[in-house]
């Protein structure tokens, strides 16, 4: 295994939903902070786009932890093949109300508005996370903007960030674009950020002795694009290249082979 070869005790490049292997980027961290502030300031709808791989889903989940820490009541669904029913029952469910299956569609709204009531009466902030939302069927659509005007009084608890690219989240229409009130982007992580990445995963990992020389970290901003999910898939195909030739290091040569040899990477 190749972590043996580089002195880990654990794969430090994991495509993974958890919060421990967060990378505290400026543009990660710029995005959780207006979040919260949607959050904090009871706004209605916000919206968290950046290209597929730039970390999305990792932000919610780092988002969700941190908001249920805070005692706010917290849903987090992908959208994609979810049929409204489907979506309905879960956010019932994940807002802390049981609620048998099957259901009509009109005893989940109740169910669902209901519960937001109570939830409004004890002052808790109920958060839904839609990831995916971009990928969302149309016929999720109108149910989507009956939970945006859910309750549009100032008292308002509820609070949805949906999340998709930028290039697709014109399938959402004009009327739930138009009600957004927060619109974050990831951005593309520069050389520093992968440097810092690199560095920190591998010391998380048990390796404190650097792997990667210059050249090979100039390389993989080039070939990533610095998209983090491609970040992640190159450097972690390099460790395996590496350990295979029982390197000391890895090099531009290195990364340039997995790419190419292995498809580590579209672009």
């Amino acid at each position: 295994m190749y972590q043996s070869h580089w002195g880990l005790q654990e794969s430090p490049f994991r495509d993974c939903l958890d919060p421990q292997f967060f990378y505290q980027s400026p543009t990660h961290d710029e995005a959780l902070a207006r979040l919260q502030f949607l959050v904090e300031e009871h706004r209605r709808l916000g919206l968290l786009m950046g290209p597929d791989g730039s970390g999305k889903s990792l932000v919610l989940e780092v988002l969700a932890a941190q908001l249920q820490r805070a005692g706010c009541i917290v849903a987090k669904i992908s959208l994609v093949g979810m049929e409204p029913d489907e979506i309905l029952w879960h956010l019932v469910a994940q807002f802390g109300r049981n609620v048998d299956r099957p259901q009509s569609t009109a005893a989940l709204w109740r169910a669902l508005t209901d519960r937001l009531t109570e939830l409004r009466y004890q002052q808790l902030d109920a958060i839904a996370l839609l990831d995916d939302a971009d990928q969302a069927g149309q016929q999720v659509l109108p149910h989507l903007i009956r939970l945006a005007k859910h309750d549009p009084s100032p008292h308002a608890r509820l609070t949805l960030i949906l999340t998709g690219c930028r290039a697709q989240m014109g399938r959402l229409g004009a009327t739930l674009l138009g009600m957004s009130e927060l619109r974050v982007d990831l951005e593309p992580w520069e050389r520093g950020d992968i440097e810092g990445f690199l560095r920190s995963s591998l010391k998380q990992a048990g390796c404190r002795n650097p792997v990667f020389d210059d050249p090979a970290i100039a390389r993989l901003c080039e070939l990533s694009h610095g998209i983090p999910r491609h970040v992640r898939q190159l450097a972690d195909l390099a460790l395996v290249a590496g350990a295979g030739h029982d390197l000391s290091q890895i090099d531009a040569d290195v990364v340039e082979s997995v790419f190419h040899e292995l498809g580590a990477v579209e672009v």
